[in-house]
């Protein structure tokens, strides 16, 4: 039967537990918590991450002020306890952001309580503490575990409210163990899926959402699974990403700016999720376009990284995009930047369409005597590189990559061709 918490004007002392025994509970504190501690991470592995990550501070003090709260109020029954009730809240927010339900915070609350009630029952030994006695500290701990499991709700349906999020968010659980990044047996997919009544699929596309934007929840398919709490909201779209999918979406994510990642196998979908992120940042950079079709405007508001393949892998790693110009480019270092402009301008288009001087000239707007000046400039300045169909192709990337980054593509998908002026 739940316990029904009280304010704490309303709170009424903890019943007769002489005041003298919190000085004799405050030497057990230290121990006590390390052993609470202890014992949770055993039951709940899960939380020994976090007793060794960045919030371990955060999350061991508030461990302590309960312990502590509980103590104190026995000393002095009206005793604030409002940064104990803070700091539960805490921790049911911190459980709703991560994507859990409050189980595991639940179960970490009678873990604790169980230690302290062992360490009560050998102090009481000690002190010869009648059985009276440990039945009511056992009655008034039960009733503090049902405070502070209160707090915690109250502070997990806040942020989920915040979040937008309905109170059982396992799918947002399933959709974080999905992209885990570790290997997962697929039969603990299928039965954390199977608690979501999700059913689990062969191929999943990840959708990226950027960060400033928010999707229409209630015009989302209802297989979709999504997490709006990461600092990068995303979708997880069950199957290929067909033209169904794309219309459901395109309603949906009106308004937003969206980029959809490669159709993968499921134990692939982080890989699909980053080459969506990648598609958005490439978007938002300005490097590729939209497509034209879709939208009340004419534009789709989603950016598909399957139509920006060779952008995507071009510009993947531009710190390795820098190290294959600074190798393949070298025969150009040491002229002037307009000097060394015009003949990577020129060897790009060359290489790109094997075009005669007349047919590279058109597209650089330049006369065609031009071009085969800076031909011969190029046939000495790299020699063999360029008969070397490795070397070529090597040249080529380097290229194409240094262009895209400059000049980004054409809403077709094409590089961008030069702007006719004079060089």
């Amino acid at each position: 039967m739940p316990v029904m918490r009280q304010t704490p004007d309303q709170a009424e002392p903890l019943g007769p537990i002489p005041r003298e025994f919190a000085a004799v509970m405050r030497p057990e504190l230290p121990s006590l918590l390390k052993e609470m501690a202890a014992e949770i991470v055993t039951a709940i592995p899960e939380y020994g991450h976090l007793l060794e990550g960045p919030n371990a501070r955060v999350i061991k003090i508030g461990i302590e002020q309960n312990i502590a709260t509980f103590v104190d109020r026995v000393a002095a029954p009206t005793a604030t306890t409002a940064l104990r009730d803070d700091l539960c809240r805490q921790f049911g927010r911190f459980e709703a952001y991560e994507g859990r339900s409050l189980d595991n915070l639940q179960a970490a609350y009678r873990i604790g309580c169980q230690v302290a009630l062992r360490r009560v029952r050998t102090v009481g030994r000690r002190y010869n503490l009648s059985a009276s006695f440990m039945l009511t500290f056992a009655d008034a701990l039960f009733a503090y575990m049902g405070d502070l499991a209160e707090l915690s709700r109250e502070g997990y349906v806040q942020a989920l409210a915040e979040l937008g999020e309905e109170p059982d968010n396992r799918r947002r659980r399933l959709l974080r163990r999905i992209l885990g990044g570790t290997a997962v047996a697929r039969s603990a997919l299928a039965e954390l899926a199977e608690h979501s009544a999700w059913p689990l699929p062969d191929e999943v596309t990840l959708v990226a959402v950027a960060p400033d934007t928010r999707p229409s929840r209630a015009a989302l398919d209802k297989d979709v699974l999504l997490d709006f709490a990461d600092p990068e909201p995303h979708l997880l779209v069950p199957g290929p990403f067909t033209d169904e999918r794309r219309a459901s979406l395109a309603v949906a994510l009106k308004g937003c700016r969206a980029a959809v990642g490669l159709t993968t196998v499921l134990g692939e979908a982080a890989d699909s999720l980053r080459w969506a992120r990648h598609t958005l940042a490439l978007a938002d950079a300005g490097l590729i376009g939209h497509r034209p079709d879709g939208g009340d405007d004419g534009r789709d508001p989603m950016t598909r990284s399957e139509d920006h393949l060779l952008p995507l892998w071009l510009l993947g790693d531009p710190a390795l995009a820098d190290q294959i110009a600074a190798r393949y480019l070298t025969p150009l270092t040491g002229l002037t930047a307009s000097q060394r402009a015009r003949l990577i301008d020129t060897l790009r288009i060359w290489l790109t369409t094997r075009g005669t001087a007349v047919q590279v000239a058109e597209q650089l707007g330049v006369h065609p005597q031009t071009v085969r000046y800076r031909l011969r400039i190029l046939d000495r300045a790299f020699g063999n590189q360029l008969t070397d169909p490795d070397q070529r192709f090597a040249t080529e990337i380097a290229l194409r990559a240094l262009h895209l980054r400059e000049h980004g593509e054409t809403p077709d998908g094409g590089p961008r061709k030069g702007n006719r002026r004079r060089l």
